[in-house]
């Protein structure tokens, strides 16, 4: 996904992935790994250099959903208990207006919750309840979200 221009990127990002919402914007480097698992809603941003892995099971985003650059999704994963190294496979599921920090780590067979914060450089090990704010490695509950979630998300940058 190094193509600079939107209108180009969203035309391939619409064959690539399950569903992708209007008003979503996808930025340059954005890794997909098998998208047809992979379903974004609306006015929903994905930023730069974020890793969205649908190999283990679906990974399902909500709504007005914030995912800032560098942070990594994950569905699959190997048993440590497993002689051949076997894979797991779990879905993701990210509800309406969650904001996701830079830096994060989600890991598979997590939903998290809407309008939850998880703050930069979290790794996400346990569901996120509603509007809850977490951080940390791993992520723990440091607050509780006020904001009424009235707002719509509408980000693309000319050349990113």
């Amino acid at each position: 996904m190094n193509i600079p221009f939107h209108f180009i990127r969203d035309f391939f990002i619409k064959i690539i992935l399950c569903k992708y919402g209007k008003g979503s914007t996808l930025l340059m480097n954005v890794e997909i790994r098998k998208g047809q698992n992979i379903s974004i809603g609306v006015n929903s941003i994905v930023n730069a250099r974020v890793l969205l892995d649908g190999r283990g099971g679906k990974l399902i985003i909500g709504n007005n959903v914030d995912i800032a650059q560098d942070t990594t999704i994950w569905t699959l994963s190997h048993d440590p208990h497993s002689d051949m190294h076997q894979d797991i496979g779990k879905d993701v599921i990210i509800e309406n207006y969650v904001w996701i920090g830079a830096n994060v780590t989600i890991l598979p067979g997590i939903t998290i919750k809407k309008g939850a914060v998880v703050g930069t450089g979290s790794i996400v090990t346990k569901d996120v309840l509603e509007n809850e704010i977490v951080a940390g490695n791993p992520a723990k509950k440091i607050g509780m979200r006020k904001s009424k979630l009235k707002y719509t998300l509408n980000y693309k940058p000319w050349f990113r």
